[in-house]
């Protein structure tokens, strides 16, 4: 296991390391041994928290070459923010005092494609899609209706984790470990074409 980032600052170029490892077919983590496991059974101590699609082509452990125990990953069609995802990293930043937060999106991303069809469509889901698609609307309203598709998907997806972004940044929480310069929040795109993690500016 890599040591563990004294800051946010080092945190993210921990993953930043791990991506371009990951791109180049040189991982430091491949096999997980027994020893592992049983290093980890007292306690975790993830250096940080991703927020991203459930999509099956982008698993963080794997995009950012990370060991056992380093990241705290939750994983919703979209990156969402929900209660639930909400509940989940209030406990991960109050308990586990991780210092960085990335809303990690993905190229392509389906749940970001069928909200663009709902709102210039008129497409309809099932009603439990639909709930989840909801959560995303708000953050497409800047999305040009006269855009390609290609364009419109690639805004909407940037457009969605920057909407993430916002909803964490409001809570009293956030803005306190901001302001106290023990926490930090990134918006990412991983390129499905490249392997590549995207930090946004």
């Amino acid at each position: 296991m890599v040591s563990r980032p004294r800051s946010p600052q080092e945190a993210l170029a921990q993953l930043r390391a791990g991506n371009e490892r990951f791109i180049s077919g040189q991982p430091l983590h491949g096999t997980i041994s027994k020893e592992n496991f049983a290093s980890l059974r007292e306690s975790q101590r993830p250096f940080a928290i991703i927020l991203g699609c459930s999509d099956s082509r982008v698993p963080p452990e794997l995009v950012f070459d990370a060991g056992l125990g380093e990241l705290f990953i939750i994983r919703v069609a979209g990156n969402v923010v929900s209660p639930e995802v909400m509940g989940t990293l209030q406990y991960a930043g109050v308990h586990l005092r991780t210092p960085l937060f990335v809303v990690l999106g993905h190229e392509g991303c389906g749940a970001v494609q069928a909200a663009l069809a709902a709102k210039f469509d008129g497409a309809r889901e099932k009603s439990r899609i639909e709930r989840l698609l909801a959560n995303i609307t708000p953050g497409l309203a800047d999305i040009s209706a006269g855009a390609s598709p290609a364009d419109q998907l690639a805004a909407g997806v940037e457009a969605n984790v920057r909407w993430a972004m916002h909803q964490l940044l409001e809570t009293p929480e956030a803005q306190s470990r901001l302001t106290e310069g023990v926490m930090k929040l990134v918006g990412a795109v991983y390129e499905l074409s490249t392997g590549r993690v995207r930090f946004l500016p």
